[in-house]
């Protein structure tokens, strides 16, 4: 169940995230509330799964997928770099998500 809680977090984080894209360029309702709708239901879901999972671990994760998502998404709908790179250093952060909740 703790599991299923870190993903919802790492979910509504990209909300956030596009949201904080969003809102950065044009400070509009709809846009605040993807930003602050996003991200406040990602800490709710971060905050309950610490009932079920070891606090490091679940942040951890959560912080991995959360980054590693807003990459990509930043990637493929802002335009911004894909860089062998960054692809590389992405692909090490997942390494270590996955290592993490294999390992917990």
């Amino acid at each position: 169940m703790g599991w299923l809680f870190v993903a919802l977090a790492a979910g509504f984080e990209f909300t956030g995230v596009i949201g904080l894209n969003k809102y950065s360029k044009k400070k509009t309702i709809p846009n605040g509330l993807l930003y602050y709708g996003g991200l406040g239901l990602s800490f709710v879901f971060l905050y309950t799964s610490f009932q079920y999972l070891q606090v490091s671990t679940a942040y951890a994760v959560w912080i991995g997928i959360g980054t590693a998502g807003a990459v990509l998404l930043n990637m493929i709908f802002f335009g911004e770099s894909k860089s062998f790179a960054r692809i590389v250093s992405l692909a090490l952060i997942v390494v270590g998500v996955i290592g993490l909740k294999a390992l917990s």
